[in-house]
């Protein structure tokens, strides 16, 4: 300024990388196709992609400091990581996914399957954790849920509660009976 030279320091930041597996829990093999989404402490997304054949990912040009790995696949449980990522080289991470079990099943009358049938599924400390209304076909079904135990009850007739044990990927063909006393 003025003909004088004037010092003005730049701070630079380097960048990063952030690179992982993602596996399943129960077998330990790799997830294809998994979304894994990095966050800043803000919420905003920094990056994003699936995962590969191997269940791998990477990120490149990640400015250090703390993010949140969120991974959602299929047939799984999401999962959110908080993560530091550090200030040079690349950061590895391995997330492992548990298994969404699902229930499903068909509400059947004494005529065939039961449309517009009214399906809640209660948790063992009595907590609604679902409700459905089953189609034409009289099918329903609940996906995402924690290995326990549950009741299933359904409506359109008199109701009907059964209990059920969820383990693994779930109960497939739960299938109920509605019909009026007597019939």
């Amino acid at each position: 300024m003025n003909d004088e030279p004037v010092a003005y320091d730049i701070l630079l930041s380097g960048t990063s990388g952030l690179s992982g597996l993602v596996r399943a829990v129960e077998s330990g093999l790799p997830v294809k196709d998994a979304m894994v989404i990095v966050t800043d402490v803000r919420g905003d997304l920094l990056a994003s992609a699936a995962t590969g054949e191997a269940g791998e990912f990477s990120f490149t040009e990640l400015v250090p400091g703390t993010v949140t790995v969120a991974v959602n696949a299929a047939g799984y449980r999401p999962r959110a990581l908080p993560l530091e990522v550090g200030g040079t080289g690349v950061t590895r991470v391995e997330v492992d996914l548990q298994a969404g079990a699902q229930v499903q099943g068909v509400v059947r009358a004494p005529h065939g399957p039961l449309a517009d049938a009214r399906v809640t599924l209660v948790d063992a400390a009595g907590n609604v954790v679902g409700t459905a209304t089953t189609g034409a076909d009289g099918a329903y079904a609940f996906t995402d849920l924690d290995a326990g135990e549950y009741t299933v009850i359904a409506t359109g007739y008199p109701p009907v509660a059964t209990a059920l044990t969820v383990a693994g990927q779930g109960a497939d063909g739960h299938d109920i009976e509605l019909a009026h006393p007597g019939e």
